[in-house]
């Protein structure tokens, strides 16, 4: 029996990303020339504008640094030069996964917190607390002499120790724990609410920093596990499964992006600002657009993203940018072909096919997963449409259902992605 209560004080500890749980991807025996110098990264707040990048009418090439698409780059006056970015003919492209892996990837993370997500808070400046009492764990986060406060609540298997899924808006809870996969839930409003109102927990915090409240979000997810993993033994800290649906899909997405301890990312439903695409956003659904979305829901995401409401083809990323960046970890992206909000065509057939070719070039192209099911907008069949894949990550089982099946839609639409003729090279480990 767990004990009815404990507590521990976990500290400041590294920012999420710089301490991966999973191992660091191979490197060649023998590198046959020295390592490509990483391309210059802006300094923060010093990003270009939609102004100096070029309009991208397709999905931008994941393999071109930032430094070489704006149009004051090399070449950036040519007629020819937004075609070329587009068709994957742009300069200085990463040519193999080691560069990927040390510039290309810290790079998309610090551009997606410029331009969308705001910046996260440095998490070495940070105390954690979590009290454990039953199954209810009570954490409180101490920084710049504020403490903001909020809960998490178990539900856990018969087996241990035990994956986890930690979500927020609820799940099919059940069909988990018969699989001997833990799930834990917390209160997204307690961390910050859907709204610019600056409360709960996080903004006890942060407030008056220019942060998107799906950042918000994903910290909370951050520090439940933190919780988790001082109080919980019966949970494995090394197997764990972040979700969502629809908003809280798109803070499920940012969860598993900032933070390397995170296995398996699970966006459910998640539309625009998740890995519904800025681009050919009508496919389906209610043709939910960043201009819309940013109107409905501005607090979502920083302020830089509203710059480029009715220029959103000017930005140097899209969702299959933000899918790829969480490579080798896992992702498995879910959507209801009845969904009548988001455009779950368009992440069916546009983003997650071009994100995979990323994940295939990598080398582990089992570690991406699309999950086109029948009905609605967060239909909760979604959860045990996803779970097979869920337990092939997270317990190794073997499963036969094809992630790669886009089902009613078909094929991916191969012309939204031209540099996929031109994905570099990956090569050859010893």
């Amino acid at each position: 029996m767990p004990p009815s209560k404990c507590a521990a004080i976990i500290g400041a500890v590294a920012l999420p990303w710089l301490g991966a749980a999973i191992p660091a991807p191979p490197e060649p025996v023998a590198a046959a020339e020295p390592a490509a110098e990483c391309a210059p990264v802006p300094s923060v707040g010093k990003y270009p504008t939609w102004q100096q990048l070029p309009k991208q009418t397709t999905l931008p090439d994941p393999w071109l640094p930032l430094a070489y698409t704006t149009t004051d780059s090399e070449g950036g006056s040519s007629p020819s030069f937004a075609s070329d970015v587009m068709a994957g003919k742009g300069k200085n492209r990463i040519q193999t996964p080691e560069e990927w892996y040390r510039c290309r990837q810290p790079e998309i993370l610090q551009m997606l917190q410029e331009y969308q997500y705001g910046y996260y808070p440095e998490h070495s400046k940070e105390t954690v607390k979590a009290t454990r009492s039953g199954n209810t764990v009570n954490i409180e986060v101490t920084a710049g002499g504020k403490t903001g406060k909020f809960s998490a609540t178990l539900a856990l298997p018969s087996t241990k120790p035990a994956p986890v899924v930690i979500n927020i808006g609820g799940m099919t809870n059940q069909p988990y724990l018969q699989a001997g996969i833990a799930v834990v839930g917390f209160d997204y409003t307690k961390v910050a609410p859907d709204s610019n109102a600056k409360t709960g927990a996080f903004w006890d915090l942060y407030n008056g920093q220019d942060i998107g409240v799906l950042t918000a979000w994903a910290w909370g997810f951050h520090r439940v596990l933190d919780a988790l993993n001082a109080t919980v033994p019966e949970i494995d800290p090394t197997r764990v499964g972040v979700t969502g649906c629809s908003r809280l899909g798109k803070a499920a997405l940012a969860a598993g992006l900032l933070d390397t301890r995170i296995t398996l990312t699970m966006p459910m439903s998640s539309g625009v600002q998740g890995l519904g695409p800025y681009r050919y956003h009508g496919l389906s659904g209610q043709d939910e657009t960043l201009e819309n979305s940013k109107s409905g829901a501005g607090w979502w995401t920083d302020k830089t993203l509203g710059t480029f409401v009715n220029h959103a083809e000017n930005l140097p990323y899209d969702a299959h940018t933000i899918a790829a960046a969480i490579a080798p970890r896992a992702l498995v992206i879910d959507q209801g072909t009845g969904d009548q909000f988001t455009n779950s065509k368009g992440t069916a057939v546009i983003v997650y096919p071009a994100a995979k070719l990323v994940y295939d070039w990598l080398g582990v192209p089992d570690q991406i997963a699309m999950s086109v099911r029948g009905g609605g907008h967060c239909d909760m069949s979604g959860f045990n449409s996803v779970l097979p894949f869920v337990t092939k990550v997270l317990q190794n089982q073997t499963i036969t259902k094809d992630y790669n099946d886009l089902g009613s839609y078909g094929s991916p639409m191969t012309t939204t992605y031209p540099w996929a003729t031109a994905v570099p090279k990956a090569a050859k480990l010893s």
